[in-house]
């Protein structure tokens, strides 16, 4: 077993190398023992993705549970979303085997407290992690049981109640998932929508034969796109593996940036919550936190990381969080992050009016954006010091280091940040005129491959 295998939010490695059956045992054997620590409920809820390693594992996780006396549900088949809404709606910790947008040879494990509260490394995984390596005393004990739930329904039900889509236009609607758990909830969704849906690689097969379910790679979008005008559809929607993030297409193909759809659904959020407080990470567009006040609520900014974003929900009572990697998370939805319910409220936005897609995101395009660009580098944080001390003796621009190094003028700024896993740096930068962006971009760069 590699210790890297324990990442900052999650558990995550290769099938048969790194997670076996032995290891999820082990592993449900240890976060029982943790569970019982924390005072959690006594039960533990289970789903899986289509991964075809996905039901082997999570039986070994669930006889790991119950050999220490607590009970199980399995929900079988489910998106990551699917999940949190059982493990919100229960109130019961939970566990989901999924490797998210990785490819086929991956599979992993998201745990989460009751409530779909997260666990990460700061939260508990590192407990877990060390319980795994340690081992855990088999104490003698009654076994637990383990049934079987199916809340496909439940899940669709209470999207419903969270985003009204019944008096939409009609629409035609592209959606690629990308052979993901998308194509197991999609249908589920969306066959109650006044829309003609158009399906792409609705198949659950975990080989991923057409492309790699990571639609933050724009190759990846590329059959959405051409899908799209092809069949003169008024939006497309891509989802990842685990069906956890979205991303959007408009009716002329092209990619909206995740910012845009922070921004709408924060301004729809703060008219149903008028004057709350709202999330974005600190690689979103500073359109984002603009739009938020200009609607009459407070922006909340935050580190990358759906733990972070998660905790700072909770201790701000934030009615929404967005960040750029296509995660939206909704206080009406336990603070949990659904691809599923970010793209209802853009379909919503859509059917509500006559307008286009592009039309309506117009106003939430006011800058120029690189996207994450990674460099690989020998020694991350003598780069970023490099870069610190390139810029700290300009007066006009302004360092923190909330997460990483964002130093911002009046016109343009960037983030820096070491990726937790490899030896990268991944550079985002934002500016008012696409000029100007790429001069940053550009001179930040050869700095740091210089």
């Amino acid at each position: 077993m590699s210790a890297s295998i324990f990442k900052a939010y999650d558990i995550r490695g290769l099938v048969d190398e790194e997670l076996t059956p032995d290891f999820a045992f082990a592993t449900g054997v240890a976060f029982a023992r943790f569970l019982e620590i924390e005072r959690e409920p006594g039960t533990v809820v289970i789903g899986e993705d289509m991964r075809p390693s996905s039901p082997t594992l999570a039986t070994a996780f669930s006889a790991g549970v119950t050999s220490q006396g607590l009970d199980v549900i399995r929900i079988g088949l489910a998106s990551t979303d699917m999940l949190y809404f059982a493990a919100g709606k229960l109130n019961l910790p939970g566990a989901m085997f999924t490797a998210s947008h990785n490819p086929a040879a991956y599979n992993g494990i998201k745990l989460c407290f009751s409530g779909a509260r997260p666990i990460g490394k700061e939260s508990g995984l590192l407990t877990i992690e060390k319980f795994v390596y340690e081992g855990t005393p088999m104490a003698m004990r009654n076994v637990g049981v383990e049934k079987s739930k199916n809340m496909l329904e439940e899940y669709v039900d209470h999207l419903r109640t969270l985003v009204d889509v019944s008096q939409i236009r009609p629409l035609k609607i592209v959606i690629d998932a990308g052979n993901g758990m998308g194509g197991y909830t999609a249908p589920a969704v969306f066959k109650r929508l006044n829309a003609e849906v158009i399906e792409l690689f609705f198949e659950l097969d975990g080989s991923f034969p057409n492309h790699e379910a990571n639609p933050i790679d724009p190759k990846n979008l590329v059959d959405l796109q051409k899908a799209v005008k092809k069949h003169g559809a008024d939006i497309g929607l891509a989802f990842d593996g685990d069906a956890d993030r979205c991303f959007l297409v408009d009716e002329k193909g092209a990619l909206v940036n995740p910012s845009s759809l922070t921004s709408l659904i924060a301004s729809r959020e703060l008219v149903k919550y008028p004057g709350s407080n709202i999330i974005y990470n600190l690689i979103s567009s500073r359109a984002v936190k603009e739009v938020v006040e200009e609607n009459g609520g407070t922006a909340v900014r935050s580190r990358v990381g759906h733990s972070y974003i998660k905790k700072l929900m909770a201790e701000t009572d934030a009615v929404f969080g967005g960040e750029h990697s296509g995660h939206f998370y909704f206080r009406d939805f336990w603070k949990a992050d659904s691809g599923m319910l970010a793209a209802l409220h853009a379909i919503a936005a859509l059917g509500e009016s006559k307008k286009s897609l592009s039309t309506i995101l117009k106003p939430f395009n006011r800058y120029h954006s690189s996207g994450e660009i990674n460099s690989t580098v020998s020694d991350a944080a003598a780069s970023m010091e490099t870069i610190q001390q390139k810029f700290e003796a300009d007066s006009d621009v302004e360092m923190d280091h909330l997460d990483g190094l964002t130093v911002s003028a009046k016109d343009w700024w960037f983030n820096l940040r070491a990726s937790n896993t490899e030896p990268l740096l991944r550079l985002n930068v934002e500016a008012s005129t696409e000029g100007r962006m790429e001069k940053v971009r550009d001179e930040v760069l050869k700095a740091i491959r210089s």
